[in-house]
């Protein structure tokens, strides 16, 4: 017997009282868990995936439900697929971008990988993350989520979906009309100024998803100038109010 089990013992045959070890929620990643347990989360729907660390933080962070990638990226794409291979219930879906239509789309490849958009990176976000230039471009698949969810949803009782498209999110959102009557929450990436050329920032987001039905849950910090301190983008998670 551990030292803190044998002090919980004898302080419960004492006095009554059990000692039990808090769980942390010190991580963004825990916090977000703490939300999916609380609203009984079985499905994460993760579009732009990259390399997987969102599902993997997610999962080292105690989620036991299931988990679908989008990822448009080739060589992210590879990496997802092994990240997911030896996790049963992490799927990886064929390799395409979420947008308002179904065909194919431009995307151009960041130096860090995560920043690649399908949007013109602007000066702010160049010169805040020099490594997140752009390096290439790659031709890629891109659906709607109406045209891919449907045989993952089916399976699931309660679906969150996380976006994080680098200022694509309103298009996922307008090619997921009939998919978000489903979603019981989402993450979405808030641009507090703008990054990408075309986007739309975090005001018409919240407003958007407040007239879905969600109420917003928390922010969590994703990205800032470091030379400035300057909050750039957060993670907003919204849930259904009901």
């Amino acid at each position: 017997m551990g030292f803190a089990k044998e002090v919980s013992g004898m302080l419960r045959d004492v006095i009554g009282l059990e000692v039990r070890r808090l769980k942390s929620i010190s991580t963004p990643a825990a916090k977000l868990v703490a939300s999916l347990l609380k609203f009984n989360i079985d499905l994460v729907l993760d579009v732009g995936a990259n390399q997987g660390q969102f599902a993997s933080e997610i999962r080292r962070s105690g989620y036991t439900g299931n988990i679908v990638s989008f990822e448009p990226l080739s060589k992210a794409h590879s990496k997802l697929l092994k990240a997911s291979y030896r996790d049963a219930k992490w799927d990886t879906c064929p390799r395409c971008a979420l947008g308002d239509y179904n065909g194919e789309v431009e995307i151009n490849i960041a130096g860090n990988s995560e920043s690649s958009s399908i949007l013109p990176m602007l000066e702010l976000h160049q010169s805040a993350a020099p490594e997140s230039v752009y390096i290439g471009k790659e031709v890629v698949p891109v659906k709607t989520l109406d045209a891919v969810a449907g045989q993952y949803l089916k399976h699931a009782r309660t679906t969150f979906l996380k976006i994080d498209t680098q200022g694509f999110e309103w298009q996922v959102l307008d090619g997921a009309c009939e998919t978000l009557p489903h979603i019981k929450g989402i993450l979405v990436e808030l641009s507090l100024v703008p990054l990408y050329g075309g986007q739309h920032l975090w005001r018409e987001l919240i407003d958007r998803l407040e007239a879905e039905g969600f109420i917003l849950w928390t922010f969590m910090p994703v990205f800032s100038d470091k030379d400035s301190g300057r909050t750039l983008q957060v993670d907003g998670v919204f849930y259904r109010n009901s």
